[in-house]
């Protein structure tokens, strides 16, 4: 059977987990460790997304990622591959480092961040590799002492949930505490895999008919929610796949974009080229970047290609141009 696409939601909440090949040890040592960490968060800044909690343990890891534009691929693809050429490296092997691909589970945050923050973060506890929580918290290979303001990784978005328990930072982290504390004396651990949700959504039944009609069904290892949130990602991906198939139709490409947008700007396509730094051609830039990667699905190394620019600037006017596009303005650009 061939393997489901990703489910890509712009803003969704998804726990990333990855393991070593044949359940392996993928990080021998704290340098492997420090190489993976340095590398995400150099591609998570990028990208535009945000890490809400995160675990490294020794052959596998977590995280806790609220997508930006781009989907979870392209932040994660340089990360790995990355590092399992240095790790081969390093330890003087050859072959495949990860068991396949990572799996994303798309959550619904409203319902389980929190238990997905917990979760993740007691991980070394529960598989005794710390013991309890005042190891825990001086254990650099979890987001745990970040979000008690100890050991914080930069890219570490511990505001967005030291949010959810206040808006003092330092009772936030008590009850933060309190919460982990209490994961700790659980008597049984919420089920944070997916599974069975589909269900939820007319029974499989339902699911067969939409598949016939050819609408783009969430398989239950996807997704984490209810009912509704359901119902709701699957009009989200609807509405996305119908806006690209309107695009291919109506003839867009990378060469169409740059002439669109040199036209609205009135500029050469040799201005676009060019070192210019005047407000129009950065903005030219932004656009071309931005829309072209976002909403045609072009890879960021064609257009770094065309643009005669480097891979980390097409990064740069990509993530320049989520921030200040807002969604909906740039997107009429397009019509």
């Amino acid at each position: 059977m061939p393997r489901r696409g990703r489910l890509h939601i712009p803003g969704g909440c998804y726990h990333v987990i990855g393991r070593g090949l044949e359940r392996r040890y993928i990080f021998a040592d704290a340098a492997d460790k420090r190489d993976f960490l340095s590398r995400f968060g150099l591609n998570i800044q990028a990208s535009g997304s945000q890490c809400l909690a995160w675990a490294l343990m020794s052959n596998h890891y977590h995280f806790l990622i609220r997508a930006g534009s781009q989907p979870l691929g392209k932040l994660m693809s340089p990360v790995l591959g990355g590092f399992a050429g240095n790790y081969n490296r390093r330890h003087n092997r050859c072959g495949y480092v990860f068991q396949n691909r990572f799996s994303s589970i798309l959550c619904d945050e409203d319902n389980y961040l929190l238990e997905l923050v917990r979760y993740i973060h007691l991980n070394p506890v529960r598989a005794n590799m710390v013991d309890g929580l005042k190891q825990l918290s001086k254990y650099p290979w979890t987001g745990h002492a970040g979000l008690i303001g100890k050991q914080r990784q930069n890219w570490h978005a511990i505001d967005e949930v030291l949010c959810q328990f206040g808006t003092s930072t330092s009772h936030a982290r008590k009850k933060y505490l309190k919460f982990i504390q209490d994961g700790l004396g659980a008597q049984e651990e919420m089920k944070l895999s997916g599974g069975g949700l589909v269900r939820s959504y007319g029974g499989w039944e339902a699911v067969e008919r939409l598949r016939k009609e050819h609408i783009i069904c969430i398989g239950d290892e996807r997704i984490l929610g209810d009912s509704d949130f359901v119902e709701r990602v699957l009009r989200e991906d609807e509405l996305a796949i119908e806006s690209k198939s309107r695009l291919d139709r109506d003839g867009w490409d990378l060469e169409k974009l740059i002439q669109h947008v040199c036209d609205r700007y009135e500029l050469e396509e040799c201005d676009i080229l060019g070192r210019s730094r005047e407000n129009s051609v950065s903005t030219a830039k932004t656009l071309i970047c931005y829309l072209g990667n976002a909403s045609l699905g072009i890879k960021s190394t064609t257009i770094a290609r065309r643009l005669g620019i480097s891979q980390p600037a097409v990064s740069k006017w990509i993530s320049k141009g989520e921030k200040a596009s807002e969604g909906e303005y740039w997107m009429r650009l397009l019509r």
